[in-house]
């Protein structure tokens, strides 16, 4: 059974940091780009980056460039996004997301950020 699990939400006050993982089982990373999403309460689920199959590219949104930083680690099937400076519109419950072709195929259960002073 295919499956993305995340974790590594918690509470955290403007300006720190946080480090989530979303670990698959069940597919090959080989084959699915793997992409993490936020919702915020009152608003519609949006991108926030993501990273190709091969691991070697990765693309942000424009709220994201310069403080959130994906990556991969095949090994321990794992994707990681890292983000520094958090700012209080970062808070949100974040979903990680597999897709093979264009369609965001596979959805973990999410996980909560909340950024507050």
């Amino acid at each position: 059974q295919l499956q993305l699990v995340e974790s590594g939400g918690a509470l955290v006050q403007i300006g720190g940091s946080l480090r989530l993982s979303c670990v698959k089982s069940g597919f090959s990373f080989d084959y699915y780009a793997i992409g993490w999403f936020r919702q915020a309460p009152g608003k519609e689920r949006e991108g926030v980056s993501c990273i190709s199959a091969s691991g070697d590219r990765a693309q942000y949104t424009d709220s994201a460039k310069a403080r959130f930083t994906i990556s991969a680690d095949q090994a321990k099937s794992t994707v990681y996004l890292q983000m520094n400076s958090l700012k209080p519109e970062d808070t949100g419950i974040y979903y990680c997301a597999a897709r093979r072709n264009t369609v965001w195929e596979y959805w973990g259960q999410g996980t909560q950020v909340t950024v507050s002073s």
